[in-house]
């Protein structure tokens, strides 16, 4: 699957929002945002009103950029959504949650999404499911309520230093965490009020729906 590997900054300066791509640093004065708070390109900072399409496309592009998911794959997660019962655009977003690497993330054991898919990648990482414990590098595995989340033997002191080099982490009231031994567990299903995300999953669902 492609993947972006240019400049990141120029991502969130395209979105208009912070994604946290770069961790710590997305929180000092050194963000690039902050310091060019106008889109990347010659003319960008000449204001243009977005069509109706535009909006819509700039939502879906910037949930794929912030989750870290590629085109096809963000589609299919779509498909999955558009398939379960309830609203498509906060199943979608529960999908997204759900993923290896945004709990990671969301449980302060990682600085942000790109760190986090490289460490899951490498295999620093345990999920334990009706008492079994495995190795798990897929970032896109999809975790379930009563999942534990550990650090893999012969990783911790690499996560520990990774955790104290980051901001500590806010954890949703969906997941639960030790912070004496870096463990992390899926309470339940996170609810909409319960995802802190800059999507709005409605034009995303508009704009598939064209």
């Amino acid at each position: 699957m492609a993947r972006y590997t240019g400049p990141v900054c120029k991502l969130c300066r395209a979105e208009g929002v912070k994604l946290f791509l770069k961790g710590e640093r997305c929180t000092t004065s050194k963000c690039s945002i902050t310091r060019r708070e106008y889109r990347p390109g010659r003319n960008a900072q000449f204001r243009v009103k977005n069509s109706e399409y535009a909006v819509r496309l700039r939502a879906k592009q910037l949930a794929r950029r912030f989750y870290g998911v590629g085109e096809k794959q963000f589609s299919t997660y779509y498909a999955k959504a558009a398939g379960h019962k309830g609203v498509t655009g906060e199943q979608l977003l529960r999908l997204l949650e759900l993923r290896l690497d945004n709990v990671v993330v969301r449980l302060g054991l990682a600085g942000s999404r790109p760190q986090s898919r490289q460490m899951v990648k490498h295999g620093h990482f345990m999920v334990e499911r009706n008492g079994v414990n495995r190795r798990v590098d897929i970032p896109s595995f999809v975790v379930r309520p009563g999942d534990v989340i550990t650090i893999a033997e012969g990783s911790k002191e690499f996560v520990k230093r990774v955790v104290s080099a980051g901001v500590a982490a806010r954890v949703p009231t969906w997941l639960t965490t030790d912070a004496d031994t870096l463990t992390g567990k899926v309470l339940a299903t996170p609810a909409r009020t319960d995802i802190d995300s800059p999507v709005n999953e409605q034009y995303i669902v508009e704009y598939y729906s064209r």
